[in-house]
């Protein structure tokens, strides 16, 4: 546990430091016929920080659905929850996306700004996306004892409670099983290598696979829907 919250500790330092950089641009691949988006919101742990963007894990969940969704990559390295609570409407407009995939909360934690406010933007950006008819899964990060144990335990029961309100698809650590390997992490010790984006991509896929996988049929579902309008329906028209 201790070793846990040493490595916490560090990448508090490092995630602060990085503020305000856009790691990861706001891009989708273009296909000749419209396909469902999906539109990753987070911080510098989803914007391939020290690495080529192409070998994060938010550009492997764009190859892996390449043919039936494209994955827009929203994140900005030291992002908090205002300042993705203040983009997000337009970037709803823009790509109306099917699913928001929401990792923000940890610059919150590691600023010590109030859990209950942490929540509040939270949850507004959860009802800005549902009424936009997007879907919504939650990606949760814990942070150090820095500012002690109660603040501690209240920030990351926030995710949990946002979770449990809205019923949403929720992974509570994004980092797990490769934070505390120092060989999948860069050589400041800070950030995950480009090989261990692969493994942080299959942890989240235990929560994104079964929503991509719905998202896909209720695609072809409506796909199929059109193609089986009556082929004299046209020429009545």
């Amino acid at each position: 546990m201790q070793a846990v919250y040493a490595y916490l500790s560090i990448v508090a330092v490092a995630l602060l430091l990085n503020s305000g950089e856009v790691y990861a641009e706001q891009t989708k691949v273009e296909s000749g016929a419209e396909k469902p988006t999906v539109l990753v919101w987070g911080d510098s742990l989803s914007a391939a920080y020290g690495i080529p963007v192409e070998k994060g894990w938010v550009s492997l969940l764009q190859a892996k659905y390449k043919d039936q969704v494209d994955v827009v990559n929203g994140s900005i390295s030291g992002e908090t929850t205002q300042g993705g609570l203040s983009r997000l409407p337009d970037a709803l407009e823009l790509h109306k996306p099917r699913l928001l995939v929401l990792e923000l909360g940890a610059n919150d934690g590691l600023r010590g700004l109030k859990p209950d406010v942490m929540k509040e933007n939270l949850q507004a950006m959860i009802d800005l996306a549902k009424e936009a008819s997007a879907q919504v899964a939650l990606i949760g990060i814990r942070i150090p004892l820095n500012y002690g144990f109660v603040y501690t335990q209240k920030f990351e029961q926030v995710y949990v409670d946002i979770a449990e309100a809205n019923d949403l698809p929720f992974l509570p650590f994004l980092l797990e099983g490769v934070a505390l390997d120092f060989d999948l992490m860069q050589a400041d010790g800070l950030h995950p290598t480009a090989e261990a984006q692969p493994k942080v991509f299959e942890h989240v896929l235990t929560v994104l696979e079964p929503v991509m996988a719905d998202l896909v049929d209720e695609e072809s579902e409506k796909e199929e829907a059109v193609t089986l309008v009556p082929a004299g329906a046209a020429a009545e028209g």
